[in-house]
């Protein structure tokens, strides 16, 4: 397992493939992207993975068809990182957004 990566951006793309760990030696093989970081789960599949392109990174999972599980409908999304998300969270709150996530901590730190 890498290391943490230190967050230097706020807005990283992140999406999910039905086969993760290929995806990953695909992007590397094909376009450079370099592995920064990957939280392997027990069953072989990808829980997070962080691939760096020049100054940006590309978070990439492997796809999980679970009940109530938001990345199942929609494989592509945009993760923002805050300096405080529940101050965050409760704004987004009150301004009738969705919370489709609870913030909650991660093995990979988010």
């Amino acid at each position: 397992m890498s290391e943490k990566a230190t967050v230097t951006a706020s807005l990283f793309p992140a999406t999910t493939y039905a086969d993760a760990p290929h995806a990953v030696r695909w992007l590397q093989d094909a376009f450079g992207f370099a592995e920064k970081a990957v939280y392997p789960t027990e069953d072989g599949k990808i829980a997070h993975a962080e691939l760096s392109f020049g100054n940006g990174i590309l978070m990439v999972g492997s796809a999980r068809d679970e009940p109530g599980n938001p990345w199942a409908a929609n494989p592509i999304g945009i993760y923002v990182a805050v300096d405080d998300v529940d101050a965050h969270c409760a704004r987004a709150r009150a301004a009738g957004a969705e919370i489709v996530i609870e913030p909650r901590d991660t093995d990979y730190g988010s």
